[in-house]
Order: structure tokens, then sequence, then C-alpha cells
């Protein structure tokens, strides 16, 4: 099926759909999806906002939580390799040898892109049907809780079984632009460097490198 079949809507404007599968290390284009991508993580905000708001009775703090959830990293990460995108992203020839194509923010900053394309090729109402039609798994796990699982709680539970062990998150680097930064934590346990994590805000990098160590010392 192609990504178009997948998500139920066919873009009058094919030059959109390929600019929001154009990652910025593609060779010979100049044009990437990181415009896209800043609009798309607007759109998305606002069609769940607006969701939460209209189908479930919740406090203000609650549907922070639950939308923050539904558009992190790993949620979106998710529901862009159910549709296989990184079979489609366009990538530069080293991005690809270093596993570009299973790399969560790619993944996640593909899909925000392809929300984008589907809204400036159509309308909001259409562009809400792709969105809770393609999130629809997720928004169920977010409201019931299963959704983001809290690794660095996990983990803390875990090494003070041992009260000598001590965790740090660092800050590695940061890459991308302003609006929409990647930031790659190093988790340092016990002087030593045990694992990396990548995410969209400094605290979803936390996440991910916890989440990384626990799948490592096989914890989870």
């Amino acid at each position: 099926m192609t990504i178009e079949e997948k998500i139920d809507y066919r873009f009058k404007k094919k030059d959109l759909l390929k600019v929001a599968l154009t990652h910025s290390s593609h060779s010979g284009n100049s044009t990437n999806n990181e415009r896209l991508e800043f609009l798309g993580d607007a759109v998305l905000e606002l069609i769940i906002s607006e969701y939460l708001f209209l189908s479930h009775k919740l406090s203000e703090g609650k549907m922070t939580k639950i939308r923050s959830n539904i558009v992190c990293a790993e949620s979106l990460s998710k529901a862009a390799y159910e549709l296989q995108l990184g079979d489609h992203i366009f990538l530069g020839k080293g991005e690809i040898v270093t596993g570009g194509r299973q790399r969560k923010s790619n993944l996640a900053n593909a899909f925000e892109a392809l929300i984008g394309a589907v809204f400036l090729d159509s309308n909001f109402e259409t562009t809400r049907k792709v969105v809770l039609k393609v999130l629809e798994s997720n928004i169920q796990l977010a409201l019931s809780g299963a959704l983001v699982k809290d690794y660095k709680t996990e983990l803390q539970e875990y090494i003070q079984k041992n009260n000598d062990n001590v965790i740090e998150y660092v800050l590695d680097r940061s890459e991308g632009p302003e609006h929409n930064k990647t930031f790659y934590i190093k988790l340092i346990f016990n002087g030593d460097c045990v694992s990396h994590g990548i995410g969209k805000s400094k605290k979803e990098g936390e996440q991910d490198a916890a989440k990384n160590y626990l799948m490592k010392t096989r914890k989870i």
C-alpha cells in the first residue's frame, strides 16, 4: 500500500508529499521537510486539543498531559512506524547507513511534516479526519494512561535497591532549527555513560535514555 492509501488521503499536489518525506540530509535537494514539520506540529496540537476538549470532560492539567503524550516523539514515531514512513523517507547516504530510517526523531518529524502537507493540500476538517484515524490507537492508549511509560521513575526505583548508585542525565548536544530541535542525552550511571537517548525535548531524551538502559539490562 502507498502512503496515500494508508492515510486514506490523495494529494492533489504530489510535490507536497515528496517534500514532507525529504530529510535535510538528502543530497541534491535544497527543499526539505523542516518547514512542514513546524506547521504539522502546530496542526497536530490543535486537532488533539480540540478532540480532548469536545470529547472528554477533563481538567486543563489532564488534557495537557494526555495531549503531550499523544504528540510526543515516542507516540508519533510509533504511528510513523505503523505507516512504514521510514521506507519512504528521502535520506542522505550517511543518514541511511547510520540507521536513519528507523531513527525515532526522523520518523516523528516525517509524520509531523506529512500532517502539515495534508493540511496545506486540503483543509482543517480533512486533516482532522486523517489525524484522528492514524492516531486512533495512540489516543485511546493515552486516555488509558498506557501510551507512554515513565521510564525515569522505573529506573530510579530499580537503582534505589543499592543506595550507592548515582544516575545523572547530561545533554550531549542538540540539533535542528530553534522551533524543532532534537536533543541527545547521555545517561551517566555511577560515573560511566551507559546509555543514550533522543527526544524532541530534554525530558523526552531523558525518558528515551532511561528506557534504552532498562532494555539493555532487560529490566523491561
